[in-house]
């Protein structure tokens, strides 16, 4: 999970308004691939909680941060959709079956928000609150593990994505305590600028940045 910048709303949301009586099974499905291009303009073919790979839109779902059941007013609203993974048990649907057991406002959200002021990956695939964080965004924190369930089967994957690059990380800091910080920065770069736009990529940079 890492900052997304969303970008201007598909025209043909324009079409649709929860006001007058439209829902979401209205969207047709050209309308539907006229979202997703603008998704992933925002967020790559990564789901946005979990960052793997959505290539297929048969195995992922246009998601509404805030359920149109519980805000149907958000229903065509740009800023409420994420593209997700379709997985049972974490990331949007995980969220949906939580419904009433969380409050929206203590998500964190990728498109307001920087997630990694609040979330720190680690080698062995779990995601931990920061420290040093306050009451209330340490609380913040944890509520986006659990709703999401960032910790579940995901750890597991996430973990298969970063043992790779342990041992780059360690080779990492031998140069930089042999050569000098300049030069184990200037290696790191090129590790980083590899990964871009990964499956897991956030998990994969704190990992090689010793975060």
């Amino acid at each position: 999970m890492h900052k997304l910048n969303r970008g201007p709303a598909p025209l043909c949301l324009s079409r649709y308004s929860y006001r007058l009586g439209h829902y979401w099974r209205d969207v047709s499905r050209i309308d539907k691939a006229e979202i997703w291009q603008s998704l992933e303009l925002m967020q790559g073919r990564r789901c946005a909680y979990c960052e793997c790979d959505i290539t297929d839109h048969k195995k992922s779902e246009i998601e509404h941060f805030r359920q149109r059941n519980q805000y149907g007013l958000g229903t065509f609203e740009w800023s409420n959709l994420f593209g997700s993974c379709n997985k049972d048990n974490s990331c949007g649907k995980h969220k949906d079956r939580m419904q009433y057991h969380y409050q929206h406002l203590d998500l964190i959200k990728m498109d307001i928000e920087d997630p990694e002021l609040y979330l720190r990956f680690l080698p062995g695939g779990e995601v931990v609150a920061h420290t040093g964080l306050s009451a209330e965004d340490t609380h913040r924190a944890l509520e986006t593990i659990r709703v999401f369930n960032l910790n579940g089967s995901l750890r597991k994957i996430r973990e298969t994505y970063v043992k790779g690059y342990i041992h780059i990380a360690e080779e990492l800091a031998q140069i930089a305590e042999e050569y000098g910080i300049a030069q184990m920065q200037e290696l790191l770069e090129l590790e980083l600028e590899a990964i871009c736009g990964m499956p897991h990529e956030t998990a994969i940079r704190h990992v090689l940045s010793f975060e």
